[in-house]
């Protein structure tokens, strides 16, 4: 972390100084929201610019805009930087409005309480003319009431007394400038509407998005209080059609402290139960209680979420403190209001513009986390897939398959939004992007719903939506894959894996790989699973089910045929081949390139910049065929590699996980979650390491820089998930719930809630001995967990004790 930065033992991340260079990265790491809309950690009384960036985002706020880039139109939609709500500006005796570039501070605190997703400052500042002031500044968006936000100073005067004029304000006029690559891209993406006063106190911004025709509305009521009275204030007010505020005059006294609180409410057009946003807005301001008020009841509702999500981990100060952090950002971007919404989960959450606010596969590893905690916000991300089934099935048409091919990168609609161009930041070169290639984005949604199905037992929802869209998945890898009668075997060729830094073979005009290993053993996995899911509905479902996607005998016979005939590539030694070909690639001096660089994680960059190509390397960005250990616990992977017809054993896994680990650069932070989980067994040690650096990575921006253009959602969770998955052993079987603890001692006093199968159960690790309590007030349904063979089936109040020695 930053020299200046402070960490505490329970839940409060802090900086005490102010670092302008390190305010991007702080802003994003102290966003607060609430599952619905989210907004940065900027100082109020800031303007966007090259040191601030007072963004807000909420799920489904999408538009899309053309940029003629040398005579050729480019389409982007982006996840939109919406009204800046924040603007509260003090200006003393008629001067220019305090900032930090023209004052002194004396002391400057800048806090995130995670237990309350509350950020503070606390500054002492020295103006030009030798007032010396003392501001707190606390603000919240509300987990208890889905459109409410407030924010709250306290001000005082410590060596004067005298007028002060308050700016409060709503801006209409931002626009997305927050990742410096994007910026020759059109960025423009909201119209006025109108500005509105609701009484005296109430002013509100109406503005639409410019090609989707959303509708956002912002109401502010901003009151001054002194001496615990509310003050009636003089109020100026100017509008402009994106833009209105209040300019509220009063005086202060020196000693004195005087209280100000602007609690906003924000709606848009997509909600529900309103006729339209702007006096929705209105009205719902206007009956807002006060600022404690309202925050004792967002306080409750976090209590509430962290008694069900909450990783105890005494003795471990930092390690706590930041799976806390993990889980309180995590919890802001997917909460109970998240599921009143049409939501997906960008992968940088809804607290900065990188990758333009766009759906990834990061919810392969999101979803875990989600799945054993609040399992009905899974079930609706798991919704914006599936009303999105309809555009895949599209997809999948246009290129020529059948069933569903999901996009590498979806937004609004679920249309391919990945960019035809990109920018290389170290050349400054725009390259074509070839990632729409990466149709495993679909075997990832398919194993998010099946395992979502295993740790909830919901069959209405496979009923329902499930099992269709595994079906369609399963369909569109069916016709994707030919038979090869030469091999005797299915191979799947013009796609990419997770690797990203091989998107075609060396000196290939077309873009795409053969028989990618992840690929093509995911897809043995779902042609055998997508029949287990089909087996799981009701007789009249699933002929209904069938009937209407016209899926018959042939078609389910040649699933059953590809996951025993997939085609999986080896090296001559025996280690699986990342794809076809890899092993014939170049080696890469690694420590030149250290050497030369330092910070290699983007080698992609670095080769592209030097005029080279990294298709020619034996390298990868990320965890490709190291993933399959990630996903299936071994005997798993060994059912399916057997199953396949190739022989699979331990010293495999291991020559195969350190082959790769030698040569992989880890340019996304998801790799080292899927290292750090494989290597948990074989090499506790170097497993932990790559756990802490995805601990930290990003509160200490590993990646240089990206951190403030957006959180990374499934590093966040991955590292939750491992505790849970890697570490705890967790696994589930033939309808058990198993662990098998490893990391005992580093873990020992770990206390972790999870709901299994409907039933919330208490877990700790503790000298040894791996105790299990169904919770008293969980339902009566009997849930069955296990370690090795000993298994207990627990009704609410029971407890298993399992001696791990």
């Amino acid at each position: 972390m930053a020299q200046s930065t402070v960490v505490t033992p329970q839940f409060t991340l802090a900086y005490d100084s102010f670092e302008p260079a390190a305010e991007g990265l702080r802003e994003a790491l102290t966003s607060t929201g609430n599952g619905y809309f989210c907004t940065r950690g900027a100082a109020e009384w800031e303007d966007a610019g090259d040191v601030h960036y007072p963004g807000t985002y909420a799920h489904g706020g999408y538009n899309r805009e053309t940029t003629i880039m040398g005579g050729r139109p480019v389409l982007n939609e982006d996840l939109v930087n919406l009204p800046n709500w924040l603007v509260l500006k003090l200006r003393i005796e008629g001067e220019e409005p305090i900032a930090f570039a023209n004052i002194e501070l004396v002391s400057y605190r800048h806090e995130l309480d995670i237990r309350n997703a509350m950020v503070s400052r606390t500054l002492r500042f020295r103006d030009r003319a030798g007032r010396e002031t003392t501001l707190r500044s606390r603000r919240f968006v509300s987990m208890a009431r889905m459109h409410q936000a407030g924010i709250e100073w306290t001000l005082t005067p410590e060596n004067w007394s005298g007028r002060v004029e308050l700016v409060t304000a709503i801006d209409g006029r931002v626009t997305n400038r927050g990742v410096a690559r994007y910026r020759r891209l059109e960025g423009r993406h909201l119209d006025p509407v109108s500005p509105r006063t609701f009484g005296p106190e109430v002013i509100a911004l109406k503005t639409m998005t410019r090609q989707s025709n959303i509708y956002i509305a912002e109401a502010a009521r901003t009151r001054v209080f002194q001496n615990g009275e509310k003050v009636e204030v003089e109020r100026d007010l100017y509008q402009t059609g994106d833009y209105i505020q209040q300019v509220l005059l009063f005086d202060v006294r020196e000693g004195t402290d005087t209280r100000v609180e602007k609690m906003v409410a924000f709606y848009t057009s997509r909600d529900r139960a309103i006729s339209e946003p702007l006096g929705s807005a209105g009205r719902s301001v206007q009956r807002y209680p006060s600022f404690d008020e309202a925050f004792q009841g967002h306080a409750m509702a976090w209590d509430e979420l962290w008694r069900t999500c909450d990783l105890s981990l005494p003795g471990r100060e930092r390690v706590q403190l930041l799976l806390r952090f993990h889980i309180s950002h995590i919890l802001q971007v997917c909460s109970r209001h998240t599921v009143d919404h049409d939501a997906g989960v960008p992968a940088r959450g809804l607290n900065g513009e990188a990758y333009r606010g766009h759906v990834f596969w990061d919810e392969l590893y999101i979803y875990p986390f989600l799945n054993f905690r609040l399992p009905e916000v899974t079930r609706a991300l798991l919704m914006y897939r599936y009303r999105r089934l309809g555009e895949a099935r599209a997809a999948a048409r246009e290129a020529g398959y059948r069933g569903a091919m999901y996009p590498w990168q979806s937004g609004s609609d679920g249309k391919e939004e990945t960019q035809v161009v990109h920018l290389n930041p170290l050349s400054g070169r725009w390259e074509p992007d070839l990632s729409h290639n990466q149709r495993h984005v679909s075997a990832a949604i398919f194993y998010n719903v099946w395992h979502y199905y295993q740790a909830t037992g919901d069959v209405e929802f496979m009923e329902d939506h499930g099992a269709e869209m595994m079906l369609e998945i399963a369909r569109f890898w069916s016709s994707i894959a030919h038979y090869n009668p030469e091999r005797d075997r299915y191979e799947i060729h013009g796609v990419m894996g997770p690797d990203e830094f091989h998107e075609k073979y060396p000196g290939a005009a077309d873009g795409g790989l053969r028989n990618n290993a992840y690929t093509n053993v995911l897809v043995a996995w779902i042609a055998e699973t997508a029949q287990e899911a089909l087996r799981l509905l009701s007789e009249t479902r699933r002929a209904a089910l069938r009937a209407r996607l016209g899926l018959g005998d042939d078609e389910i016979a040649r699933w059953q045929d590809m996951s025993r005939k997939m085609f999986v590539p080896f090296h001559g030694d025996g280690v699986i081949s990342q794809f076809e070909g890899y092993e014939d690639l170049e080696e890469l001096d690694w420590d030149a390139y250290r050497e030369r660089y330092g910070n290699i994680q983007r080698l992609d960059r670095i080769l592209r910049a030097e005029g080279d190509d990294p298709d020619r390397y034996k390298l990868a960005k990320q965890a490709d065929a190291v993933l399959l250990f990630f996903l299936f616990p071994a005997d798993e992977l060994r059912r399916l590699f057997e199953r396949l017809g190739y022989e699979y054993t331990p010293k495999m896994a291991r020559k195969t996980i350190e082959y790769y680990d030698a040569r992989t650069s880890h340019g996304s932070t998801l790799s080292f979650i899927a290292h750090a989980g494989v290597m948990a067994d074989m090499d506790p040690e170097g497993s932990w390491d790559r756990y802490m650096t995805a601990l930290t990575s990003d509160v200490e921006d590993v990646q240089g820089g990206t951190t403030k253009e957006g959180i990374h959602m499934g590093v966040m969770s991955g590292t939750l998930d491992l505790i849970q998955r890697a570490y705890l052993g967790s696994e589930i079987r033939d309808e058990v719930l198993y662990f098998d603890p490893k990391e005992t001692e580093r873990l020992d006093g770990l206390s972790l809630a999870m709901r299994f199968r409907g039933a919330p159960l208490e877990v700790a690790l503790s000298r040894g001995e791996l105790t299990v309590t169904a919770q008293p007030d969980g339902v009566n349904r009997p849930v069955r967990v296990g370690v090795g063979d000993e298994v207990h089936e627990l009704c609410a109040g029971d407890t298993a004790t399992y001696s791990l020695d």
